[in-house]
């Protein structure tokens, strides 16, 4: 395990301890009380005391104390309405065409929208480049994602002149873009989706997402000072928002929760769809309840649970793993944690806790990390405890229950990042370093257990972590964010293109 600091170089998606199976629990609440809290490490109070925007911006909130105090003002937020968008995406898509074929003289950007430019159309005299023009489709013939929308400035203008809608000022604005350099055809390539409907009325951070089929289902998380526990759920074939109302009893508003999805078979061909939601929290409180949404009906309920459950906690991570939920460290407010639990699930009606019992050695405490389940093996990467910023990765046999630590030919310290599973890579996007946020995109070899890099095109994110990452048709999409100043609403989508095949590799080991 490598020590962090700050001159050294997170999903969904967390510092130096010696630590043993046995170690107690005294001598790791000790480090947090005695730990020497300056402003160039990662500080237990970097969530509680704020002196200025560039602390904000530096710190992280840490895995184990409440989460920061509020700012003295709030997060402009107006809530959108159904007349701020079009009936339909083909409604919008057609404006948005018509618009891009518009002279731009006629639309006048430099005087209705100073920040818009004008550009000419791109050269194609490159056949082995994409331009991400205007007539570039995805390969879902509904999904409208932004792309170059060149001017046409060859036309004679017209001395009418028409109202754009704010939001379409804002899609053409997206679309227009000069500085963004043709990418080859092979090139993985960032870019903004335009996304239409009612969608989250704040901007999210630490919530979470979970695929099923088409639709994305997303839930709770909060913005700078409000948790939240609406649901929301995005269509991904034509990337449509809409606020499904739900029966039963919702957990309260909470962020940095685990939502894991359990399918059943039915028979004759059916499943049912269910969404385990555990822990979180909402400020000074923590929670351990479990709640679950069967997303087929949109009932939530509260099931009554048999054994001793893990304590409160948020920034832990969950997997589903024959038909038991694994949940692993986190933070209670008082210090993270290095536990793990088990959820049996196995029966419905009667879902039982029990504690794991690890053999090995486990990792440091910690909460803000990442787990990807790999056949029999939890792949635990990253996290923080409140003081530094882990680069490890451990690899957990679920079927011996060993814990085993891989040594990595690079130092990535990472926290509050997303990590997704793509074939036999993980892909890390994002998070914080311990000293900055990032928008850097790195793959975890998981056959030689090695980072590699790769060149990516188009415009990517800003900085962020608590954000959320899904992989959907070949493309990786990232929902929200924090950046220690700023919660994001946006919706960005990776094309994987020459890496779209990563998905199929399924038949390799992991070598221990």
């Amino acid at each position: 395990m490598s020590q962090f600091t700050t001159s050294s170089a997170s999903s969904g998606s967390h510092h130096v301890m010696t630590t043993t199976a046995n170690n107690s629990n005294n001598n790791n609440n000790s480090r947090y009380m005695n730990a020497d809290i300056t402003s160039s490490t990662l500080s237990m109070n970097s969530g509680l005391h704020r002196d200025d925007d560039s602390t904000v911006s530096e710190l992280p909130e840490s895995p184990t104390l409440p989460p920061e105090m509020q700012r003295g003002d709030d997060v402009a937020a107006i809530p959108r309405t159904s007349t701020d968008y079009p009936r339909s995406p083909t409604q919008e898509s057609n404006l948005l065409r018509s618009y891009a074929s518009m002279p731009a003289e006629q639309l006048s950007p430099s005087a209705s929208y100073p920040h818009m430019q004008t550009t000419s159309p791109p050269p194609i005299s490159q056949p082995l480049e994409r331009t991400r023009s205007a007539q570039t489709v995805p390969s879902r013939p509904k999904q409208q994602h932004v792309r170059h929308v060149s001017s046409h400035n060859n036309l004679q203008p017209r001395r009418s002149k028409r109202a754009m809608p704010d939001h379409m000022a804002a899609a053409l604005e997206l679309s227009a873009s000069p500085s963004v350099p043709p990418a080859p055809a092979a090139g993985m390539y960032w870019s903004r989706s335009v996304t239409y409907g009612r969608g989250p009325s704040r901007p999210l951070r630490a919530h979470t997402i979970n695929l099923i089929g088409e639709q994305l289902f997303v839930f709770g998380g909060c913005d700078i000072k409000t948790c939240f526990n609406a649901l929301y759920v995005l269509d991904m074939d034509t990337m449509t928002w809409s606020k499904p109302r739900t029966l039963g009893q919702p957990p309260p508003p909470c962020r940095a929760h685990s939502s894991t999805l359990v399918e059943r078979d039915l028979g004759s061909g059916k499943r049912a769809h269910y969404l385990y939601i555990f822990g979180g929290g909402d400020g000074p409180n923590y929670f351990n309840d479990l709640y679950v949404l069967n997303a087929d009906t949109l009932v939530w309920s509260k099931p009554a649970t048999e054994g001793i459950p893990p304590s409160p906690r948020r920034a832990h991570t969950t997997c589903l793993w024959n038909d038991k939920i694994v949940v692993m460290g986190g933070g209670d407010g008082a210090r993270a944690l290095s536990d793990v639990h088990i959820l049996d699930i196995s029966d419905p009606s009667r879902p039982r806790w029990s504690q794991l019992s690890t053999s090995g050695v486990p990792p440091i405490a910690r909460g803000y990390h990442t787990s990807n389940l790999v056949k029999d093996k939890l792949i635990v990467f990253g996290g923080s405890d409140g003081h530094e910023c882990f680069s490890d990765v451990h690899v957990l046999d679920l079927v011996t229950n060993r814990w085993t630590q891989v040594e990595l030919d690079r130092i990535v310290p990472r926290l509050a990042h997303s990590a997704t599973q793509v074939g036999s890579y993980v892909f890390v996007i994002g998070g914080h370093d311990g000293s900055r946020y990032s928008n850097e995109v790195l793959l975890l070899n998981l056959v030689t257990m090695s980072w590699e890099s790769r060149r990516i095109y188009g415009g990517a994110p800003s900085p962020r972590g608590y954000h959320a990452a899904v992989l959907h048709d070949s493309r990786l999409y990232v929902l929200g964010g924090y950046d220690g100043k700023t919660v994001f609403d946006d919706v960005y989508m990776l094309e994987l293109s020459a890496c779209a095949y990563l998905p199929q590799i399924t038949n390799f080991e992991i070598d221990l």
